[in-house]
C-alpha cells in the first residue's frame, strides 16, 4: 500500500481498536459522541479542524476534559495537493494554534497527502495517520447498520477507524446515522479488546 511506502501509519500497535473521529467539533454531533463514550467509558482520538474549533466555542476543550486525545486536521478541510507551500504553511500554523493537539498525530483531509505536505506534517513533528476501517459515514443514504457493519467487519486490536463527528465537509445531516451506528460499534470493540 503506499501509504505504508511513504510511512503513514494506518494501524497502531497500542491495544485498541482505536476509534477516531474526523472534521469536527460539531455543535450538535460532537456532544452526543461524547455522551455516548462517556456512557460507554470508552476515548476516542478527534481530529479537528482549526475553523470548526473557532466557530463552536467551548467543545474543543470539553472533549479533552472527558479524556480524549486531541489531533490535528488542518485548519481548513482544502486538500493539501491544492495548498501552494505558503499556504500549507499557513493552514498548518492556524490549525496548530486553534487545535492545540494533545497527541502529535496529523490526518490530511479526504487522507491524501502530496509529498510536500508530507514532509511539512512529518518535519513539524507530527505523525500521520489515516485507517484501517471506515464508515463510510459522510453520505447521507447510508444508514447505521450499514456503518457499523463497514467500519467492524474482520476488526483486530490494532486497527484504526475513522467516524465523523461533524457535517460540514459531507452530506447535511449525515452525523445522525453515525451517533446512531456508534453503540453498535462500541459493542464490537469491547468484544474485540476483550473489555
Amino acid at each position: 500500500m503506499l501509504a505504508h511506502a511513504l510511512g503513514i501509519q494506518t494501524t497502531l500497535v497500542l491495544p485498541g481498536p482505536h476509534l477516531t473521529f474526523d472534521d469536527g467539533p460539531h455543535p450538535h454531533a460532537t456532544p452526543k459522541v461524547l455522551e455516548l463514550l462517556r456512557e460507554r467509558d470508552a476515548k476516542a482520538m478527534f481530529f479537528l479542524v482549526g475553523e470548526q474549533v473557532r466557530r463552536t466555542g467551548a467543545l474543543r476543550d470539553e472533549i479533552e476534559a472527558a479524556g480524549h486525545a486531541i489531533a490535528l486536521h488542518g485548519d481548513t478541510h482544502r486538500p493539501l495537493w491544492r495548498l501552494s507551500p505558503r499556504a500549507l504553511k499557513a493552514d498548518l500554523d492556524r490549525g496548530e494554534e486553534a487545535v492545540r493537539p494533545t497527541v502529535e498525530f496529523h490526518r490530511a483531509p479526504y487522507g491524501a497527502y502530496s509529498l510536500p505536505a508530507l514532509y511539512e506534517v512529518i518535519g513539524r513533528g507530527f505523525n500521520p495517520l489515516l485507517w484501517s476501517r471506515w464508515g463510510r459515514d459522510w453520505r447521507a443514504q447510508a444508514t447505521p447498520q450499514q456503518i457499523a457493519r463497514e467500519v467492524t467487519t474482520d476488526l483486530s486490536e490494532r486497527d484504526v477507524l475513522l467516524l465523523h463527528d461533524a457535517d460540514d465537509y459531507a452530506d447535511p445531516g449525515s452525523w445522525r446515522a453515525t451517533v446512531a451506528a456508534l453503540p453498535a460499534v462500541l459493542d464490537v470493540m469491547a468484544a474485540v479488546s476483550g473489555r
